[in-house]
C-alpha cells in the first residue's frame, strides 16, 4: 500500500518511502516519456526496462505521474500499465500540477513536473532524455521551456543527454549559465547533441566518476546559495548515435515543413520530434532510447554514491 508523504499530497511507494528513510539510493524517472514519447506497447516495455536497470545499478526507481489528483512518487505494476495505456493523460509541466491536483486530474510528468516532485519528496537524483530549452527563433517568439527556470530554484541532479537538438542548443547553454544551473560533462568535454554523441560546444567541467558527481553535490549543498540544480550532460555512445549527416538533413527538413505548415508554440516540440523518426525510419527513436538508458545506469551510479558518501559522513 502507497503511503501519504509527511508534506501530503504527495504519495510514495512503500518502497520508495522506506529507501528514502534507510538512506537507500533513489532514481526519479519522468513518465511523460512512456505516455507520449514512445508507441505502445513498446512504451510499457521501456517503463519497466527503465526501472530494472536503475534496480541493476543498485538503486531504486520511483517513476512519477499525478493519477486522479494524487503525485505518486514510485508506480506500482498496475499504475505503470494506465500511464502507458490511457491515451486521456495530460501532459503536466511544473505549472500544470497545481490545477491537476486541485481538479483531480491525471497526466505524465515531464521535466519541470518531475524534477519539482522529487525534490519535494526528498530525491536528489533523476535521470531523462534531453532537457528543454531555448527554442529557435525565440527573439520573436519567446518560447522557452519550463525545464530552465524550474531548474534554477530545484536542487536537484538531473543526468541528460543535452537538449533536445531540435532547440537553439548555444542559446540554452548560455540561459542555463545566466540562471546558475552548473553543466557538468560526464566523461566529455563538448556537451552532448541529444541524438548525436557532441554538439561542438565546449564545456568547462568534466568530471570521470559517479563518486565524483556526488562531491559536487556535497559541495552544493555546503555552499549553500540559491537552490539551483546540477546537470549532468552524459553523451549517447558514439555506436549508438544517429547518423549526423542524416540528422542534419531531416532536423533542416523538419524545421521548413514546420514553417511551411505554421506550426507554432506547444506543437513545435511534437511536430519535429514525429518528423525525425518518421524520416529516419526510427533510427532517431533508438538513438534517443540509447541516451535515456545510459543517463538511467549512470543516475544509478551517482545515487549510489551519493549514499555511500552520506553513510561514510554519518558513519
Amino acid at each position: 500500500m502507497d503511503r501519504p508523504s509527511p508534506s501530503a499530497p504527495l504519495r510514495l511507494s512503500d518502497e520508495v518511502a522506506t529507501a528514502l528513510a534507510a538512506g537507500t539510493p533513489v532514481v526519479a524517472l519522468e513518465s511523460t516519456i512512456i505516455a507520449h514519447g514512445l508507441p505502445r506497447p513498446r512504451n510499457l516495455a521501456v517503463a519497466v526496462e527503465l526501472e530494472d536497470l536503475v534496480r541493476a545499478g543498485g538503486a531504486v526507481p520511483a517513476t512519477i505521474a499525478v493519477l486522479d489528483g494524487v503525485p505518486h512518487i514510485g508506480l506500482d505494476k498496475d499504475a505503470l500499465e494506465r500511464i502507458a495505456t490511457d491515451g486521456s493523460l495530460r501532459k503536466l509541466g511544473f505549472r500544470e500540477l497545481a490545477p491537476a491536483v486541485a481538479t483531480g486530474a491525471s497526466g505524465a510528468t515531464t521535466v519541470s513536473g518531475t524534477a519539482f516532485l522529487a525534490a519535494r519528496a526528498g530525491i536528489r537524483v533523476f535521470a531523462t532524455g534531453g532537457l528543454g530549452g531555448v527554442h529557435r527563433d525565440w527573439t520573436t517568439s519567446q518560447d522557452e521551456s519550463a525545464d530552465l527556470g524550474l531548474l534554477a530554484r530545484t536542487r536537484i541532479t538531473v543526468v541528460c543527454a543535452g537538449v533536445k537538438s531540435i532547440l537553439d542548443v548555444p542559446a540554452t547553454l548560455e540561459r542555463l549559465e545566466t540562471l546558475g544551473v552548473a553543466v557538468l560533462g560526464y566523461r566529455t568535454a563538448e556537451f552532448p547533441g541529444f541524438y548525436l554523441t557532441g554538439s561542438g560546444l565546449p564545456l568547462d567541467w568534466t568530471l570521470d566518476d559517479p563518486a565524483q558527481v556526488a562531491e559536487v553535490m556535497r559541495a552544493q549543498d555546503e555552499l549553500g546559495g540559491a537552490e539551483s540544480a546540477l546537470v549532468v550532460a552524459n553523451p549517447v555512445p558514439a555506436a549508438e548515435q544517429l547518423d549526423p549527416e542524416l540528422h542534419d538533413r531531416v532536423l533542416g527538413e523538419a524545421l521548413a515543413a514546420a514553417r511551411a505548415a505554421g506550426v507554432t508554440g506547444q506543437a513545435i516540440t511534437p511536430f519535429l520530434l514525429a518528423h525525425l523518426t518518421e524520416h529516419t525510419g526510427g533510427a532517431s527513436l533508438e538513438a534517443n532510447l540509447a541516451a535515456v538508458r545510459g543517463n538511467v545506469r549512470l543516475a544509478a551510479g551517482i545515487a549510489a554514491a551519493r549514499a555511500a558518501e552520506q553513510a561514510g559522513r554519518r558513519g
